[in-house]
C-alpha cells in the first residue's frame, strides 16, 4: 500500500517564518507607521487652565457619567479642560469638541473629552512621548 505522508514540518516553519516577523515588526518603527496610534491633531489648540491636573478621583467620577450627558454634568466633576484640542474634519452640523486633562498620576497621558454640541459623546487617552 502506497501511504502519502504529510508534512507538517513545512508548516511549522512558515508559521514560525511569520512569527518573527511580526515580532520583528511590532519592534521597528519603519516609516513613523507607530506614530498613528498617538495623532498629531491631539495638540492643543488653546490652553485654558495651564496648571490643570486630573486626579483619580476626578477621572474614577468621570467613568461613571453615561453618554449622551450634558456638557454642564461632566463639568461639575472635570472643571475647566487644561486645553482645548484642534477639532477634526468633520461633515457633521456641530463638530465634535474635545478638551484635555493631564493625570496628575501620570502627566505624559492625557483624558480627552469629547462632546458634540453640549451632549458629552465620550472619551479616550492620548498618550504623550
Amino acid at each position: 500500500m502506497n501511504r502519502r505522508k504529510s508534512h507538517p514540518t513545512g508548516v511549522k516553519y512558515v508559521l514560525a517564518g511569520g512569527s518573527v516577523v511580526a515580532a520583528f515588526g511590532m519592534l521597528v518603527d519603519p516609516g513613523g507607521l507607530m506614530s498613528h496610534l498617538t495623532p498629531a491633531k491631539d495638540v492643543c489648540q488653546e490652553v485654558v487652565q495651564s496648571r490643570r491636573v486630573l486626579s483619580r478621583e476626578e477621572l474614577s467620577r468621570l467613568l461613571t457619567v453615561p453618554e449622551g450627558s450634558d456638557r454642564e454634568r461632566v463639568r461639575q466633576i472635570v472643571k475647566q479642560p487644561y486645553c482645548k484640542l484642534q477639532t477634526p474634519n468633520s461633515m457633521a452640523d456641530s463638530p465634535p469638541q474635545r478638551e484635555a486633562y493631564p493625570l496628575a498620576f501620570d502627566p505624559q497621558t492625557w483624558l480627552v473629552v469629547l462632546y458634540e454640541g453640549n451632549q458629552y459623546t465620550g472619551y479616550s487617552f492620548s498618550f504623550r512621548h
